[in-house]
């Protein structure tokens, strides 16, 4: 179950001018060395184009079947 609070952070509108403010923005270095190291972990773990559409697959249609458990 989506806590309220997250699937109302998720599913607020940003203005123009926050979205250009966090994209101007610099990453912190521990921020982007987390971004990395999980991004060598998945491309490790699903090491072909193939296998990593097909887990996305799956994981899209597992968060969509969740979403749709906790709106019911």
């Amino acid at each position: 179950m989506i806590p309220e609070a997250v699937e109302a952070a998720v599913s607020r509108v940003v203005s123009p001018d926050e979205l250009r403010l966090a994209l101007e923005s610099t990453i912190p270095a521990e921020e982007r060395e987390e971004v990395l190291e999980l991004v060598r972990w998945f491309t490790s773990r699903y090491a072909s184009n193939e296998a990593r559409l097909a887990y996305v697959r799956q994981a899209v249609a597992r968060w969509q079947r969740a979403r749709t458990k906790n709106i019911s």
